[in-house]
């Protein structure tokens, strides 16, 4: 299986936008993302993706077929973390495989990957009803980075409410 992970032009833009509205359809049963009066699911950073330094979107393809994609936010200040005390933190802000390419191997090494390619301290959250995610990054972050490293707590205040595990690549 040949895995590609490849920053996403603003040309591409429909690309991500389509791809957003299996995500988010997807994850409607943890989170309560509602249809729009048009019939579509809205995700309000879109465009930051291209006009904010710090993020970068990324495509990822198996064997040259779009399977999913990444959206990444490095270098974050830790007044907006919500466990990590590092003075900089990346953020996996948003993550999908589509299910044809679950369950083998693609999500993790897609992780794997983005982990290698921005070395620092990572934050990842989920959903606190969506324990299939929480699954998926407690043994995702265990065996890239062992569990002596790893961070977790359960949050539950204004800046997020559910699982937040933090460790370094």
């Amino acid at each position: 299986m040949n895995i590609q992970i490849t920053p996403v032009p603003y040309e591409d833009k429909t690309i991500l936008y389509n791809l957003i509205q299996l995500y988010r359809y997807d994850s409607s049963e943890f989170d309560g993302h509602v249809l729009n009066e048009h019939g579509f699911y809205l995700y309000k950073y879109l465009d930051n993706q291209w006009t904010e330094d710090y993020r970068r979107p990324f495509i990822v393809k198996v064997n040259g077929e779009i399977a999913g994609f990444v959206f990444v936010i490095l270098d974050v200040p830790k007044e907006f973390t919500v466990l990590s005390m590092s003075e900089k933190t990346n953020v996996i802000s948003d993550f999908f495989i589509m299910r044809k390419y679950r369950g083998k191997g693609v999500g993790k090494e897609v992780a794997f990957s983005i982990f290698n390619q921005f070395r620092g301290t990572w934050e990842i959250k989920q959903t606190y009803s969506n324990k299939i995610a929480y699954q998926f990054w407690k043994k995702v972050i265990s065996e890239y980075n062992g569990t002596s490293q790893l961070q977790e707590k359960i949050s539950s205040n204004e800046k997020w409410n559910g699982p937040v595990m933090v460790f370094k690549s």
